[in-house]
């Protein structure tokens, strides 16, 4: 299960940042997940719980945002969100792609008492 290792240092980040701006109760995190991570939210949220419990973040919210995989064609640059994972440009059919949205992983946001 990566969630564990995921969320754990997505934890130790939160709560570094938290102590950088003398923040002392958390009570909502949005993290920013590209669907190509194969992140399995429950599981995240099953292990922010446990990863917070006993720290400044222990009861808050988790808001999880999908960013669903956006390519452009190397070889025509259309821009298009991929359809079911079908890594094929609409337009020329090439599979000559860069990812430009769906890798990502991060904390977006966390909100404050």
């Amino acid at each position: 299960m990566h969630e564990a290792t995921i969320t754990n240092a997505l934890v130790k980040t939160l709560l570094a940042e938290a102590a950088r701006h003398g923040v002392s109760n958390v009570k909502r995190v949005t993290v920013k997940i590209g669907m190509l991570k194969a992140v399995e939210p429950q599981a995240l949220s099953f292990c922010f719980n446990m990863f917070t419990e006993g720290t400044i973040a222990e009861n808050a919210e988790l808001v999880i945002e999908h960013l669903p995989p956006i390519a452009r064609c190397r070889r025509c640059q259309v821009q298009f969100k991929v359809p079911k994972f079908k890594f094929r440009c609409p337009d020329c059919d090439d599979t000559n792609l860069n990812i430009i949205q769906g890798e990502e992983l991060f904390i977006e946001s966390f909100e404050v008492e």
